[in-house]
């Protein structure tokens, strides 16, 4: 697939515009890149504060690890979304100008909050080793997982961005549903500790393609188990239909473009 390809043929273009992005979110502050790790810790702070203790409902074991290791996907997943759907808008006068894969603005997007995620990942690692201990065998589990729930996020925030050059009401869409989303997600609720209304609960797990990814990465840092295998399967399904949908949208696109910009 060409689409992804060029990113490993033109790395070295790929790469200056991940740098430009990079940089730019951190332009003209004194700490400059230092933010990409005290974001990341401010972001896991705030939540624990907020969702952790003041609005503390469910007597989940490790709850705040628990809470931290749900918002490391869904903050990714969200301001990769939100940041990749404007990604070809904001950069129309470098795409009318210069020829290149476009593909690669979105890329910059989603590899700039990738440095994001992986930083809260490594913390989260670090916190998993120190209160789980009987999971430290199995905690690195999570880093595979979350290299696939990458590439899940990739071919969404393509999809995101191909369809907000043509249809402009897609990031205004996008930024009114991730507040719900974020709430029907299992974040700061866990299913386990819901009874009944198992039709419904089965509806939120696996109808929201953001669930299955969580739970499996979760897994292996808040309860150090191996991630149930239906988890798994379903967040490589997932990752391989966004990858091949948000190519299939962006080539339907692709020559238009320019021109829409």
């Amino acid at each position: 697939m060409t689409v992804y390809t060029d990113v490993l043929r033109y790395r070295e273009l790929f790469a200056n515009l991940f740098r430009r992005d990079f940089q730019a979110k951190y332009k003209g502050s004194a700490l400059g890149v230092l933010w990409s790790l005290l974001n990341p810790l401010i972001l896991l702070l705030v939540y624990f504060v907020v969702f952790g203790v003041v609005l503390k409902r469910q007597p989940i074991v490790h709850y705040p690890l628990y809470l931290l290791a749900g918002l490391a996907g869904w903050i990714f997943f969200s301001v990769s979304l939100q940041a990749s759907s404007r990604a070809m808008i904001d950069s129309a006068e470098l795409i009318k100008k210069v020829k290149f894969p476009r593909q690669l603005v979105a890329f910059s997007m989603v590899a700039t909050q990738t440095v994001t995620f992986a930083v809260m990942t490594a913390i989260l690692i670090v916190l998993s080793l120190v209160f789980v201990p009987a999971g430290r065998t199995t905690v690195w589990l999570v880093l595979p997982l979350a290299v696939v729930f990458v590439g899940f996020v990739a071919g969404m925030a393509l999809l995101a961005a191909s369809l907000n050059v043509l249809y402009r009401d897609i990031e205004h869409i996008l930024t009114a549903a991730l507040l719900p989303w974020f709430f029907l997600t299992p974040i700061i609720w866990s299913s386990a500790k819901l009874g009944g209304h198992h039709k419904l609960l089965d509806v939120l797990r696996w109808g929201n393609p953001v669930a299955p990814p969580i739970y499996a990465m979760r897994d292996t840092i808040w309860l150090g188990h191996l991630p149930r295998l239906a988890d798994v399967v379903y967040l490589l399904v997932a990752a391989a239909t966004a990858l091949v949908l948000g190519s299939l949208v962006f080539r339907a696109v692709d020559d238009r473009i320019a021109v829409e910009l």
